[in-house]
């Protein structure tokens, strides 16, 4: 397609040394690579996670990319910080604009800046749910955040009508309110409503809607770059075309009709800006540090959320019943959606039986690893107390097991001794489907 000259693609779905093909035709062709985060936990209570910041970098490093991307929110809770077991959500939720949680965000984004050889770019949330008792509208909480970090901005626009929907939010207001000169590019992405609900889906059309908080936000400012998320159900080419030009439309309109701040510096194409804002100094206000007591309270509050989402304790005073209902179905769909995704072979082997199986599973089991180990786990609790009545899916899921769990020694757990008689019972290697690849998001976009 012409005028495509970068893309962005999941960081987490990236092995430095294992590029996909399809990334390294991009990069031949001078085709500037994005990784973006999702998995970081830039709003959570606990400090960044050191291995994960070092493989975002070897990611940024190995594409040669000029900046990397993460999200404002909060993805795991619990753990030592609050005396309470360990959660992982499997989803971006959204952090409550506190003093506290503006606090606990602002160092945890000096602490990936650092850590980072690329500069940092953090993007705006789709939500279903609001925090009770806010401090901050979205435009102040961003207009702060960057006051004090430097950090630039990734404004998805798909995700301000997302929470214009779902929690009443005015998307002019926070293009009013937040610094529009720090933006680094713009995200443009489809979804559906459901029962009054919007669903940001990245598989569906954009629509007019989005479009129009494009135009209002490039009214104000020349934007760096526009991004098309589509995550999957890609359309015929000639219908992505067609969206792009929509999209670019949108922008030249708006620039026609208005006048404009010019473009911030472009950090995606412009590798002597990069350079140049890596060795900037963040803004200083609150370089102290954050109190282990704020750090702990925003813990809590957000270990009681989650758990009241994916393990079933009673919803914290303040919230929707509804909506966090809404919002606990919504995640454990994903759930078993993207450990489809990861171990594909999982709904082949059961079939049917898969769906109906998995959500009974992750009812009774919070997630607490990524979702590799969740299909380890599902698997495991299949074989030992489900074990399936035909002797061919048990023995299909038996060998998966055996391939997925890895070399281990003899162990006296009752998992291990079965599949080590089912070994001896079937000496035959079964030759079952290919190990899953990676699900890279390449998706089209400057707008």
């Amino acid at each position: 397609m012409p005028g495509i000259d970068w893309v962005e693609a999941v960081s987490e779905n990236l092995c430095p040394g294992h590029l996909p093909e399809s990334l390294l035709r991009l990069r031949a062709r001078g085709v500037t690579v994005v990784p973006h985060g999702v998995s970081l936990g830039l709003g959570g209570a606990d400090r960044p996670d050191e291995n994960r910041l070092a493989e975002l970098a070897a990611r940024a490093e190995a594409l040669g990319s000029p900046l990397v991307t993460e999200h404002i929110a909060f993805v795991r809770a619990g753990g030592g910080l609050t005396a309470s077991p360990p959660l992982e959500a499997g989803h971006l939720l959204p952090v409550p604009r506190s003093r506290d949680a503006l606090d606990v965000l602002c160092e945890n984004i000096r602490i990936a800046q650092d850590a980072l050889p690329v500069p940092l770019a953090v993007e705006n949330i789709a939500a279903l749910i609001s925090w009770p008792h806010e401090e901050m509208t979205e435009g102040q909480f961003l207009y702060e955040l960057v006051e004090r970090t430097g950090v630039r901005l990734l404004i998805d626009v798909a995700n301000l009508h997302t929470n214009h929907v779902n929690r009443g939010e005015d998307p002019a207001r926070a293009l009013d309110e937040l610094p529009v000169e720090a933006i680094a590019y713009v995200h443009v992405a489809g979804g559906f409503e459901r029962d009054g609900v919007w669903h940001d889906s990245h598989a569906h059309p954009v629509p007019d809607a989005v479009l129009d908080i494009l135009g209002d936000l490039a009214s104000r400012v020349d934007p760096p770059g526009v991004l098309l998320e589509r995550d999957e159900d890609f359309p015929a080419a000639h219908e992505l075309e067609r969206e792009l030009t929509s999209i670019r439309a949108a922008v030249a309109k708006a620039r026609a009709t208005a006048t404009v701040l010019p473009p911030p510096p472009n950090p995606i194409t412009a590798t002597d800006v990069s350079d140049a804002a890596a060795s900037e100094t963040p803004g200083t206000s609150g370089a102290s540090g954050v109190s282990d007591a704020a750090r702990q309270r925003v813990g809590l509050a957000q270990a009681a959320l989650l758990s009241a989402l994916v393990a079933g304790t009673p919803v914290p005073e303040g919230f929707d019943r509804a909506r966090l209902a809404v919002q606990s179905r919504a995640l454990l769909a994903k759930r078993a959606d993207i450990v489809a995704k990861v171990a594909p072979e999982l709904p082949e082997i059961l079939g049917a039986a898969y769906r109906p199986a998995f959500v009974a599973y992750a009812h009774a089991r919070p997630m607490t690893g990524g979702y590799r180990r969740d299909a380890l786990g599902f698997a495991e609790h299949i074989l030992l107390d489900h074990a399936p009545g035909d002797p061919r899916t048990r023995r299909l899921l038996t060998q998966w097991w055996l391939d997925r769990s890895g070399a281990k020694p003899p162990s006296g757990r009752r998992l291990a001794r079965l599949v080590r008689a089912a070994r001896l019972r079937a000496p035959a290697r079964f030759a079952g489907p290919s190990r899953p690849r990676p699900v890279t998001r390449s998706v089209p976009g400057r707008g």
